[in-house]
Formats: structure tokens, sequence, C-alpha cells
């Protein structure tokens, strides 16, 4: 271990604090649906750790606080993170509810990647995860804004119309069911949700302008809800 001792400590001060002092821990985070590349440049910029890594798969890492030693291989701190995602899936799956829409584990961790991205609201994860479970099961296109996000190169921005159209198998707007595979390494909260979604009817959802989103049945009624955000955006305009 690592300890901090004072300068000009006496022999037995130290070896005092060798056998009883406490171990200096350091401390590395990911966050919820961080993307791999970014928990790539995350530990690669921890200058206390040693030695390369690849960019790890996407979806392979649990994120959570890792604690590391000083000189620690990042390849050792990288298998940690990736084997707590093995262990906590290998538990969860077998306890998944019944007659979701996914059929393996990958794309659970696929369907959390979305669910992650599109609402930090907790109450809503279940219901996300749900209305796309719903879209898997009619055949229908997912329509997931962060599917195209993940491929958009720079930073997040706001979608046009023209990024709808990029021909690619992530885009879920031109291509029907999952992506590939995982847009980032969804938590906890987000995997629980996709294996164990609300029993709902729900296909479609729309911001309501407030951190929440309406859901809703049908397209009809899915397009009341978009007309009365806009009407709600138009007046905060207008105060």
């Amino acid at each position: 271990g690592e300890f901090l001792l004072p300068g000009g400590a006496s022999s037995s001060t130290i070896l005092d604090t060798l056998q009883h002092g406490e171990v200096i821990r350091r401390f590395v985070t990911i966050p919820e649906g961080m993307p791999s590349i970014l928990v790539y440049e995350t530990l690669m910029a921890e200058d206390l750790l040693t030695g390369e890594i690849p960019v790890p798969k996407e979806g392979s890492v649990l994120p959570d606080t890792y604690d590391f030693e000083r000189g620690e291989d990042r390849a050792a701190v990288l298998a940690r993170m990736q084997a707590a995602m093995r262990n906590y899936l290998a538990e969860a799956w077998p306890k998944r509810a019944k007659d979701i829409a996914v059929d393996n584990i990958d794309d659970a961790v696929t369907l959390a990647s979305i669910v992650e991205k599109e609402t930090g609201v907790p109450k809503e994860r279940r219901m996300v995860a749900s209305l796309y479970s719903n879209r898997v099961k009619d055949g229908m296109l997912l329509q997931a804004d962060p599917t195209i996000q993940y491929i958009i190169p720079g930073k997040p921005r706001r979608l046009f119309n023209k990024d709808l159209e990029v021909d690619d198998p992530y885009n879920t707007y031109k291509y029907k069911g999952l992506p590939p595979g995982p847009i980032n390494n969804p938590g906890l909260a987000a995997l629980e949700a996709a294996l164990n979604p609300v029993e709902t009817e729900y296909l479609y959802f729309v911001s309501n302008g407030e951190g929440r989103h309406t859901f809703t049945h049908t397209a009809d009624e899915h397009n009341q809800a978009k007309l009365k955000m806009k009407q709600k955006r138009r007046k905060k305009r207008k105060m």
C-alpha cells in the first residue's frame, strides 16, 4: 500500500504507520453512459497509472468508482471494471422479466445504453425500456435520437433532418430493431430497466419541456403531445 509519512519521521513512527496507518486510496470514476473512448481517455489521463490499454468494447465496462494503487497497470484497472459488468450481468440475466424483447445479454446491454441516454429521470427508465421493447416486438423503427448522436463525430449537438438520413446500421430511423451494439456503457439503473421494463403499450414519447416526457400509445396522441410542446415553447419565448 501507499502511506503518507511526515517529514523527518522517526523509525518508530514509520514502522507504526506501515503497521497501523491508513493506506492512501486513489479513485477513478466512470459515470453512467460514458462511451468507451472516454473510458479509455479517462484511464490514460490518470498519470499515477502505468501501461497502455486498448479502447474497451462498448458496453463492457460497468460505470462506478474504482480504487487503484499508485503505479498500478491500467490494464488491471480496466479488467476490474469489465469483470464488474460481467459479474452483474451473470447474476441479473437469469432474474430478467419474462417475455422481454431481447433474447441475449448483448442486446440487453444495447437496449440499456439507449435507455441511459434517453432519460435521466429514475421513474422513467423502465417506461422508456418498455416503449422501445414494444417497438422491437412490433417490428417498428426505434427512432432513437441517441443512436444518431453516436454516429455523429464531435460533441453532441442538436440533430437536423439530414442527420436522420445517414446510411449507418446505428441509424434507428432507417434500420429496424436494435443497433448492432451498445452506444455507451450503461449504469446499473438502466441495465435493470432493460431487464425488467414495466408493462405498458406505449409506442411514442416526447419531451414535455420540464425535464420529463409525455408517453403515448398512438401516432395521433403523439402528434398532439408534440403540438402541445411547441405551443409551450412559443409561450416561453414571448415571456
